[in-house]
C-alpha cells in the first residue's frame, strides 16, 4: 500500500510513528495539492488530502478519525492584504493548497461580496513575487516572518471560526475506491494517538529545521491544531461543503458525502 502524507509541520503528529506501525507500506511526502492529484490518478492508495478534494470523487472514503483541523486561529493559513479588504480585486492563491484557496474565496464572497480575479502563487514563491491585492500563504511558509506593510492579515482558521462558530477541517485521510479500509484506518488513528503524545518531542526535532524556537513550535502543534474528526468537525466540514457547492467548487451530486460527513457513511 502507498500512503501519501503531507510534508508540512501540521501533519507531523499524524505521521511521526506511522512507519513503525505500518512497516510494509510506502509513505510518500508531498504538498497537499500534489497528494490529491496522485490519489486521483491511482498513484496512491490512501492520502491526507485537502478537505475540498475529498468531495470531488463519490468513490472516496474517509478512512480514519485522524485529521488536521483547527478550532480558532491556526497560524499556518494566512491571507495578506495590501489593499483594504473591500478593495481586493486580485487574489494570489498558494499553489500548494486547494482547501484554503476555496476558504479564502468563500470568506471574501460571503462576507464582503467580492469576486476577485484569481492568480497563482507558485510553490516556493514569496509575498514579494506577487503584486496581487491579497496573497494566500499556507503551511510552514504561512508561519514564516513577513516583510512589508499590510492593510489586513487574516488567520483563516480564526476568520472561519468567528464567522461560523465551527471548527475548520483542513485535511483528511482518504482512500480511493477498492481499498480495504478497516485495518489502515485503525493504524492511522493509532499513529495519531501516539503522535499527539509526542508533541514535545516533535517540536524539539522540527523547530530547528524550520527556523522556529521550540516553544513556538510546540504551542502551534498543541494549542492551534486539532487532530480528531469529531462531531464539531463534521458540522464544520458540512458547512464548508455546502458553501463550496453553492459556488460550484464541488459537485452537487455527492449525497454519499453528506452521509460520510455526518458519521453515517
Amino acid at each position: 500500500m502507498r500512503i501519501g502524507a503531507v510534508r508540512y509541520l501540521n501533519a507531523r503528529p499524524l505521521t511521526y510513528v506511522l512507519t513503525g506501525l505500518a512497516p510494509e507500506t510506502e509513505i510518500v511526502y508531498e504538498v497537499p495539492s500534489t497528494l490529491a492529484d496522485d490519489l486521483a490518478a491511482g498513484r496512491l492508495d490512501v492520502a491526507m488530502i485537502p478537505s475540498i478534494e475529498s468531495f470531488r470523487d463519490a468513490g472516496y472514503a474517509i478512512v480514519s478519525d485522524a485529521c488536521i483541523a483547527c478550532r480558532g486561529p491556526v497560524l499556518s493559513l494566512k491571507l495578506y492584504g495590501r489593499a483594504p479588504v473591500e478593495g481586493v480585486r486580485t487574489l494570489a492563491l498558494d499553489e500548494g493548497s486547494r482547501t484554503s484557496a476555496v476558504l479564502a474565496r468563500i470568506l471574501l464572497r460571503e462576507r464582503f461580496g467580492l469576486w476577485p480575479e484569481i492568480q497563482t502563487l507558485p510553490i516556493g514563491a514569496t509575498l514579494e513575487d506577487s503584486a496581487a491585492d491579497a496573497v494566500l500563504l499556507i503551511g510552514d511558509r504561512g508561519m514564516a516572518p513577513t516583510n512589508g506593510r499590510f492593510e489586513f492579515v487574516w488567520d483563516l482558521g480564526q476568520e472561519w471560526f468567528s464567522w461560523t462558530g465551527l471548527p475548520f477541517v483542513c485535511a483528511l485521510w482518504i482512500a480511493r475506491p477498492g481499498i480495504e479500509r478497516a485495518e489502515i484506518g485503525r493504524i492511522l488513528s493509532a499513529a495519531r494517538d501516539e503522535g499527539v503524545r509526542c508533541l514535545a518531542e516533535i517540536a524539539r526535532q522540527e523547530a530547528p529545521k524550520l527556523g522556529m524556537d521550540e516553544k513556538t513550535c510546540l504551542t502551534y502543534l498543541r494549542d492551534h491544531l486539532h487532530f480528531y474528526f469529531g462531531p464539531p468537525e463534521r458540522q464544520g466540514l458540512q458547512r464548508f461543503f455546502e458553501l463550496a457547492r453553492k459556488y460550484g467548487w464541488v459537485p452537487g451530486e455527492t449525497d454519499s458525502w453528506k452521509a460520510a460527513i455526518s458519521g453515517r457513511g
